[in-house]
């Protein structure tokens, strides 16, 4: 069982930064593949960045590939999305996930409301 806890979102102008954090509460964090997705109003939850569990390997989607950087530290059991040069477009409720292989992400935390003002 993993339970999921993000903060930092905020209000921010475009082209400024936000970095968000999710601690976690599971025995074995560095079991766990973690991810980022979000969800703009009226559109579907889609993901955002991944990391692995084992080798750190990290994923992005398109739009923010350059951007945002995702990262975790196994010591602390959290995860970090560091968004850079942000965009109204990227304004949403950011959330973060882990699972486990094979599974897809199959735990979520709470959210935490990203608005960047143009």
């Amino acid at each position: 069982q993993v339970q999921l806890v993000e903060s930092g979102g905020g209000l921010v102008q475009a082209g400024g930064s936000l970095r968000l954090s999710c601690a976690a509460s599971a025995r074995t964090f560095s079991a766990y593949d973690m991810g980022w997705f979000r969800q703009a109003p009226g559109k579907e939850r889609e993901y955002v960045a991944g990391i692995s569990r084992s080798n750190g390997n990290t994923a992005y989607a398109d739009f923010v590939k350059g951007r945002f950087t995702i990262s975790r530290d196994n010591a602390k059991k959290t995860v970090y999305l560091q968004m850079n040069s942000l965009k109204p477009e990227d304004t949403a409720v950011y959330y973060c996930a882990a699972k486990m292989v094979p599974e897809w992400y199959n735990y979520w935390g709470q959210g935490t409301q990203v608005t960047v003002s143009s």
